[in-house]
C-alpha cells in the first residue's frame, strides 16, 4: 500500500468522501490539505490519529466552529493543546446504524438463527439489525425504528428480517449508550449537515438502551476467539465489521484475518477496497467514496459510507 502524506489524506477526503455529502467538511479538508501550519500540528500525532473525521469530530465535540475554514483554522490554532490531547485519547467510533441496510441482505440469507459478533462495535448500534426497519425503494422490511433507507441495485432485497439470538461487540473503548458523554461523542462524529443521521442516532440509541448487547473491552486479534466461543452452538456465528480495519496497522490486520478465518461461521466485512487487498474489482457505480461488502473474503457489492446505497456485483446470497 502506498503511504500518503497528511496533505494528500485531507485532499482525498475532500474530493472523495465529503464532496457532495458534506460541503462544510469538504471546505475544511481542502483548507487543511493546503495549510502548512495545520499540517505541521497534525504531523506531531501518530499517523492513525491524523484523520479528518477525528480532527473535525473533536472540534465539534469541544464546541468549536466547523462551518467555515477561517473560523475553524483560528479555533484550531488557538486551542491546539486541548484538541491534540483529545485526538490522542479519542478514536473515530462513528456508530452508523444505517450500515445495517447493506448488511441485511447477507444476514437474512445465512442459516438462521444468528449469533452476531461485531469487531469495533463502538456502542453496539449495528448489533440490532433485526430491530430496525428498512426501505429499499418501494419495499419496506420490518416495522421498527429507526427506518433505514437504502438505494439497492442489482439484488432482490430480503422480505424478512434475520433472527438474532445472541449479540456481542468487541472494542478497545466500548461506548455506553446510557452515558450522555458517550452519546455526545457519537453525535460529534456525525457530519454537520446530517440532521437525519442525528435523528437516526437517537432512535438507535433508544433500541440499544432497551436491550443492551454484550460489549467487551478488548483487542480484535487477542480477544476475539474467547468472545466468539461464548456464542451459542446452535446459532450461526457471524463476525462483522464496518469501516474499522483502516485504523489497524497492516500486521495486526493480517493477524485478524487469519484469526477470523479460523473461526466457525462467517465473516462479513464492509471496508475500503484497499483495506483487504481487493484489487480485481469492477468499476464503482459512481464517482466518490465507496466501501466493499465482502462475505468470507469474497467481494459482493459496493456500498456508500453510511449505508445509503449499495450496488451488487457478486454472487446473490
Amino acid at each position: 500500500m502506498v503511504v500518503m502524506t497528511t496533505a494528500t489524506v485531507y485532499a482525498k477526503f475532500a474530493a472523495g468522501e465529503a464532496h457532495g455529502v458534506s460541503p462544510a467538511y469538504e471546505r475544511l479538508a481542502e483548507t487543511v490539505s493546503a495549510d502548512e501550519e495545520l499540517l505541521a500540528l497534525l504531523e506531531r500525532l501518530p499517523e492513525g490519529k491524523r484523520q479528518p473525521n477525528l480532527l473535525f469530530g473533536v472540534v465539534r465535540w469541544l464546541g468549536g466552529p466547523v462551518e467555515e475554514p477561517d473560523t475553524f483554522r483560528a479555533y484550531v490554532l488557538a486551542n491546539w493543546p486541548t484538541i491534540e490531547a483529545a485526538m490522542r485519547s479519542r478514536a473515530t467510533q462513528t456508530n452508523e446504524a444505517g450500515r445495517c441496510a447493506v448488511l441485511l441482505p447477507v444476514l437474512a440469507a445465512l442459516p438462521q438463527p444468528l449469533a452476531l459478533l461485531e469487531v469495533g462495535a463502538s456502542a453496539g448500534l449495528c448489533l440490532h439489525p433485526d430491530r430496525y426497519a428498512y426501505r429499499y425503494g418501494d419495499q419496506v422490511v420490518g416495522s421498527g425504528e429507526p427506518l433505514l433507507e437504502c438505494d439497492a441495485a442489482g439484488i432482490t432485497v430480503p422480505a424478512a428480517l434475520p433472527e438474532v439470538v445472541w449479540r456481542a461487540g468487541l472494542d478497545l473503548n466500548p461506548l455506553d449508550v446510557t452515558e450522555p458523554a458517550d452519546v455526545a461523542w457519537l453525535d460529534a462524529l456525525i457530519w454537520p449537515e446530517h440532521q437525519h443521521r442525528r435523528d437516526r442516532l437517537r432512535a438507535a440509541v433508544a433500541v440499544a438502551a432497551a436491550d443492551p448487547p454484550l460489549l467487551v473491552r478488548g483487542d480484535l486479534v487477542d480477544d476475539l476467539p474467547a468472545l466468539a466461543a461464548q456464542a451459542p452452538a446452535d446459532a450461526t456465528l457471524v463476525v462483522v465489521h464496518s469501516a474499522v480495519l483502516y485504523q489497524v496497522p497492516q500486521p495486526r490486520r493480517d493477524a485478524f484475518v487469519e484469526v477470523v478465518r479460523g473461526l466457525p461461521g462467517h465473516w462479513l466485512a464492509v471496508e475500503e477496497p484497499w483495506v483487504l487487498g481487493f484489487d480485481d474489482l469492477p468499476a464503482p457505480p459512481t464517482d466518490g467514496f465507496h466501501n466493499v461488502l465482502a462475505l468470507d473474503g469474497t467481494p459482493l457489492a459496493y456500498t456508500r459510507a453510511h449505508g445509503q446505497a449499495m450496488t451488487w456485483f457478486g454472487v446473490t446470497p
